[in-house]
């Protein structure tokens, strides 16, 4: 458990412009709900079901929620049967679900680095341990594979993969997949493939799941509130797969850990084919504005050679290459207090080497114009 928190300079920044009433461009928005795309009525109305008054618990999750969501794999590809699929309230809670799965207190994950820094807390929380390992930037983000092998130790009981990772934007290939295997083969492999629908023009034509792994036991992990822009309704879902056998006794136990929560709620499970269906809208609004932002921070990074802007392979982030100057925490509150913007510092992610800056893609474009420009006048 935490056992002390101390705000940092930059939120101290942040809750002084916004008390002073001060206008701010956030480039760190990650919210789709309240960045101006369009959700139609079938939405709420799906949720409006008289079904959703009847409580009839299944551990793993209602039968039509689990086909819907088996369909919804198929459409990317990776089709798996609805009794290998198990609903969570969302994508952190089937961490959790799968760490008292695979964990006893004090083992160990790996973990990708940089990525998403919620693993710290992720695991704290359940008693386990994170080891990183790292991607390497050679032209794309990659998985390092001996620091992956030189991390596995005894008590390693899983690989965690971010494909696309966040914020990185690259996609698991099909060649990193296989040096997974090689490299540490007896261990169960866990893939969050939340971003898995928004590949940009520079994703990998071998971007491969988890789910292709026949051996040993891959869990894939998923949700609408990437796939359909709808992180408030609180659905995610762990899809198994790897070994028959080895997928059945997890089923069994995972489905016992569920039963002890029954988290899901039920008009979210009676609504989830309605919701997965309307998703598909949003999802091509979503992209088209990644996709947009993207070529408008490429634009503008060509005119300003200070800049080097990452490949993104897919997702909703980009990273940018600054000059190092001075500490990424001088930089990023200098840019709040100076010139209005919020973005996030590399160092978040755990980057090794400064200096890098993260923005989100799916901010209003206006707003994403005006945020990086002022950026780039700084250098």
């Amino acid at each position: 458990m935490p056992r002390a928190l101390r705000e940092n300079a930059l939120r101290r920044a942040v809750l002084a412009r916004r008390a002073a009433g001060r206008p701010l461009i956030d480039l760190t928005a990650s919210n789709p709900t309240t960045a101006g795309f369009t959700y139609g009525e079938e939405v709420l109305a799906a949720l409006s079901s008289p079904a959703g008054l009847v409580y009839e618990p299944e551990a793993a999750g209602m039968a039509t929620a689990r086909d819907a969501v088996s369909d919804e794999l198929a459409r990317r590809g990776t089709p798996v049967a609805p009794d290998r699929i198990v609903l969570t309230a969302s994508t952190s809670e089937a961490y959790a679900w799968l760490f008292k799965l695979l964990c006893d207190p004090a083992d160990e994950v790996l973990v990708p680095q940089p990525s998403y820094p919620l693993f710290e807390w992720l695991t704290r929380l359940e008693g386990v341990q994170a080891r990183p390992y790292r991607l390497e930037y050679h032209g794309r983000w990659a998985i390092d594979a001996h620091s992956l092998a030189a991390a596995v130790t005894g008590r390693t009981k899983a690989v965690l993969v971010v494909s696309p990772n966040n914020p990185t934007g690259s996609y698991l290939t099909a060649r990193e997949l296989a040096a997974i295997e090689e490299a540490a083969p007896a261990l169960p492999l866990i893939g969050d493939e939340v971003f898995w629908d928004y590949p940009l023009g520079d994703a990998p034509a071998d971007r491969a799941s988890v789910l292709e792994r026949e051996r040993g036991l891959v869990f894939s992990l998923g949700g609408l509130s990437k796939s359909a822009g709808l992180p408030q309704v609180k659905l995610g879902w762990i899809a198994m797969g790897g070994d028959p056998a080895r997928v059945v006794e997890a089923r069994e136990n995972l489905e016992l850990i569920a039963d002890t929560y029954l988290s899901v709620s039920t008009p979210v499970q009676v609504a989830a084919r309605a919701l997965i269906d309307a998703g598909a809208g949003v999802r091509a609004q979503i992209l088209a504005r990644v996709a947009r932002n993207l070529e408008s921070l490429r634009r503008l990074v060509e005119r300003h050679p200070a800049l080097n802007l990452l490949r993104a392979e897919g997702g909703w982030s980009a990273v940018v290459r600054v000059p190092a100057t001075r500490p990424e925490e001088d930089l990023v509150v200098t840019l709040l207090e100076e010139d209005g913007v919020l973005v996030h510092p590399g160092y978040f992610f755990d980057f090794e080497r400064e200096a890098y800056i993260v923005v989100s893609l799916i901010v209003r474009p206006d707003e994403f114009d005006r945020g990086v420009s002022a950026i780039a006048g700084r250098f």
